[in-house]
């Protein structure tokens, strides 16, 4: 913010970043998208996310996405944001962050941000137009959801801004009381459309066109894509539900992908068994760009796996920032740096 000065750190809550982030859907998916094609361009420094594990811990992680975003306002800064799938049976989120970002004269830190509401709206932001981008143009029959959490409840309010046609939504969770919770949010963000619980994943992937995953899986458990309808646009958000010979016989959308092939994803795995890299057909900035068609034909389905890259938290949060200087909004840490 500008009114920054180098010795104060500057603090938005998660309230703040609530509120800077309400009704903005189309202004995020934009700065994803500059992102996208800014990374794409070389104007960006990503180093591979670092991952902190612990003991007898296997679903449970903290990771660093450090990052450089240069264009128009080059911004830098950190992602740490911790996934502890536990904490929902404790009345907690999954997930927690802080978005840290510095100044590019000084090296010093200016802002912190809660970052797992950053998060998950560039996730949703990203899934949502990859959505847009990949799939057939016109109305969206049947929207799957697998994974009733927060990401895909975002990805929801994110699929309604693109103002597309929706006939019905259907919902799957290993818990069948998230899925029940979950039509709420649904008809919060697409008022009028029928939503029904599917029993299965596989019942859920015989229906959808659009289908989202966003789960807690470590390990692929989706074994055929072939029962998704013809042209099937998948939303791999959570990188590990699909097993690697089905990853092979789709068409791939990444992110970047260096990033989305590491770290044990089912792309990971892919490669690992096939001992190359060329199921993988383009990034999204690349169709983004016009430089890749959106589909490579129309009997596959598509599969976006998005590693997540924290220029994408960066682009969002100088989009939170540049309203919260518009709003004065902003907790202000006098002195928090000492001048020498």
């Amino acid at each position: 913010m500008t009114s920054v000065s180098s010795d104060d750190l500057m603090v938005l809550t998660g309230p703040d970043v609530r509120r800077l982030l309400q009704g903005r859907q189309r202004e995020v998916m934009s700065a994803v998208g500059g992102a996208y094609v800014e990374h794409f361009k070389g104007h960006s420094w990503l180093p591979h996310s670092v991952f902190v594990r612990f003991p007898n811990k296997e679903k449970e992680r903290i990771i660093a996405l450090p990052g450089y975003l240069g264009g128009v306002s080059p911004t830098t800064g950190v992602k740490w944001i911790s996934s502890f799938p536990g904490n929902l049976e404790q009345g907690m989120s999954r997930a927690s962050a802080v978005l840290v970002l510095n100044s590019l004269d000084t090296g010093r830190a200016q802002v912190v941000l809660e970052g797992s509401l950053v998060s998950a709206a560039r996730t949703a932001a990203s899934a949502a137009l990859a959505a847009d981008k990949l799939h057939a143009p016109g109305a969206i029959d049947t929207l799957g959801v697998i994974g009733c959490g927060l990401i895909n409840r975002e990805i929801i309010t994110f699929i309604a801004a693109l103002g597309r046609p929706i006939g019905r939504v259907v919902l799957f969770d290993i818990q069948p009381g998230r899925a029940e919770a979950f039509k709420a949010a649904v008809a919060a963000a697409l008022p009028g459309v029928p939503v029904s619980i599917a029993t299965s994943v596989k019942e859920v992937m015989a229906q959808a066109v659009v289908l989202s995953l966003a789960t807690t899986a470590v390990v692929p458990t989706i074994e055929d894509l072939s029962i998704c309808p013809r042209g099937t646009t998948v939303l791999h958000i959570s990188l590990r539900d699909i097993v690697a010979d089905a990853i092979a016989g789709a068409d791939n959308i990444v992110d970047d992908i260096d990033h989305a092939l590491r770290a044990q994803t089912s792309l990971h795995l892919a490669e690992q068994k096939l001992g190359h890299r060329k199921f993988v057909r383009a990034t999204l900035a690349e169709i983004l760009l016009g430089e890749q068609p959106a589909r490579a034909d129309a009997t596959r389905p598509v599969v976006f796996s998005p590693f997540g890259l924290g220029v994408l938290d960066l682009a969002v949060a100088a989009l939170i920032l540049a309203e919260a200087d518009k709003a004065s909004v902003g907790q202000r840490v006098s002195g928090f740096f000492t001048g020498t």
